[in-house]
């Protein structure tokens, strides 16, 4: 009974709209208005029209998911077994930088990313480069670095949970067999992380497939699924495509973070 109220919300704010959206999916439009067809021809266009703009969106997602992975692991790893008494300091760092808003941020990475911004400038100073690095705006390598950097305490914090968990007698008992840092790191610390590890992989994956911000301010001309999504339930008033792509986005996306987490149940100490 107690349950009831948090489930009536979940079911009234999740899960009907989920039920709606995946009904709507077959549906047609017809003059503007929504006909209650079942037809497959939404879910033909979304794997058929927009393959580019999946893979690309996928790459950047995986890349960008990884990186704050084996960021966070770092970072999580400096700051349980090596800050000391800075440990405290050091993980309400990453917690800070929630606070800012995102907008900021990518306002903020346009300014060192751009063609006349802090980074292209500095290195033209010091005369490392002749001219302007123009990969660095506009490119999806724009859009990787602008959300690596916003999504990375996301991952440190579930990492850094999972390894207060392991005491210090057991890298202490494995140094004094013989066991270098490669192998505490992988024999030891990894798999003690796993749930922290996925948690974090989860995470930023989803954030990123979901992102259509980002790309519009840094991208550029560079287009994620999210950019397509969108249109279809504004100007374009085609809410079963735009529907469609999205469980189609879905269930790519669950199926690559059913991999990864196996990959890493998998991970076995040698």
């Amino acid at each position: 009974m107690l349950l009831l109220p948090a489930f009536g919300v979940f079911t009234l704010f999740f899960i009907a709209p989920f039920i709606y959206f995946f009904v709507l999916s077959f549906w047609s439009v017809k003059l503007y208005k929504l006909s209650p067809d079942f037809t497959w021809i939404n879910y033909a266009k979304a794997l058929t029209r927009y393959i580019p703009i999946y893979q690309l969106t996928f790459s950047v997602a995986f890349a960008v998911a990884l990186t704050c992975v084996l960021l966070g692991l770092l970072y999580a790893g400096f700051v349980r077994f090596k800050a000391g008494r800075w440990a405290t300091v050091l993980v309400f760092i990453p917690l800070l930088t929630l606070f800012g808003g995102y907008l900021v941020k990518i306002y903020a990475w346009k300014t060192i990313l751009g063609i006349n911004g802090i980074l292209n400038g500095a290195l033209t100073s010091i005369g490392l480069i002749d001219g302007p690095l123009t990969a660095l705006f506009y490119s999806p390598l724009a859009v990787a670095i602008t959300l690596v950097y916003f999504l990375l305490p996301f991952a440190i914090l579930p990492i850094y949970a999972s390894m207060r968990g392991i005491e210090d007698i057991e890298l202490d008992a494995a140094r004094d067999l013989g066991a270098g840092p490669w192998h505490r790191f992988k024999d030891i610390i990894v798999p003690r992380c796993r749930a922290g590890i996925i948690s974090a992989f989860i995470i930023c994956f989803l954030l990123t497939v979901g992102d259509y911000v980002t790309p519009i301010l840094v991208g550029g001309k560079i287009s994620m699924i999210g950019n397509m999504i969108t249109p279809q339930f504004g100007q374009k008033f085609d809410w079963p495509l735009g529907a469609a792509m999205s469980f189609v986005t879905l269930a790519v996306s669950v199926g690559f973070v059913a991999a990864f987490s196996v990959l890493i149940s998998l991970w076995r100490p040698r």
